[in-house]
């Protein structure tokens, strides 16, 4: 049983899709009286109203028994450069890492922990999008994009998971600060870095069943970013950990 929980954010430019964030967690914190948590929203250098709207969300929903943290700097680092930032100063017994357009609900943490997922020996969970169990609705050039990058983890890293980048992960607090601490990518392939450092360390990694669900307003550009996610596996495959 979890009864204490940081779950992280990363925040750029989420000044549209706030809300759906903000209604996430109303409804999660009604159903988990029982865990002590803290939210920490690392705000990425944002430009927009994100950081004003978080501040307003906190003062209207201040809780003895929940804490909310805004971690802000001007400059935009990368999702994983939040993440590891948000993660450092996390103090729970776990933490979760979850995406800003909340395309996994955090009420998958509940349904792992009724069909008793979370263990003591597993230490590391991904939420799979490619998991039997799951439940996806995304667009094609997500599935095509998604397929070609496991292609490329298989040959060239070996990765024998189905899914590293869902955003939707949970690290039992000391591997989890221990993994962040050694994370070199500051964008979005640091997901990929978590599993190689993991295996490196012989920390099992435990994949299991999301609902998840494509939505709009997100920062990938698929194309675009191939080029990028490219050069970034290229850097990782000459990383020492």
């Amino acid at each position: 049983m979890i009864k204490s929980l940081s779950i992280v954010y990363p925040i750029f430019n989420e000044e549209k899709r706030l809300s759906n964030i903000f209604f996430d967690i109303k409804k999660f914190n009604k159903k988990t009286r029982y865990i002590s948590k803290e939210y920490i929203f690392v705000d990425d250098g944002s430009v927009d109203k994100s950081k004003l709207i978080l501040e307003n969300f906190i003062k209207k929903n201040l809780n003895k028994k929940i804490s909310y943290r805004i971690i802000s700097y001007k400059k935009n680092r990368g999702k994983g450069y939040a993440l590891k930032t948000g993660v450092k100063k996390s103090s729970r017994k776990w933490i979760l890492t979850s995406d800003a357009d909340c395309s996994v609900s955090n009420f998958q943490l509940i349904e792992w922990l009724k069909k008793g997922y979370i263990s003591k020996k597993n230490k590391i969970y991904f939420g799979s999008r490619n998991h039997p169990l799951s439940r996806v609705k995304k667009i094609k050039i997500r599935e095509l994009i998604g397929a070609l990058f496991r292609l490329f983890t298989s040959i060239f890293f070996g990765v024998k998971i189905s899914d590293t980048q869902c955003g939707f992960k949970l690290y039992n607090f000391i591997v989890g600060r221990k993994i962040f601490s050694k994370i070199k990518t500051n964008g979005y392939m640091h997901d990929l870095e978590v599993y190689l450092i993991a295996r490196k360390m012989m920390i099992n990694i435990k994949e299991l069943p999301v609902d998840w669900r494509h939505k709009p307003e997100g920062k990938i550009r698929f194309l675009k970013d191939f080029v990028k996610i490219f050069f970034s596996l290229v850097q990782i495959k000459f990383y020492k950990y």
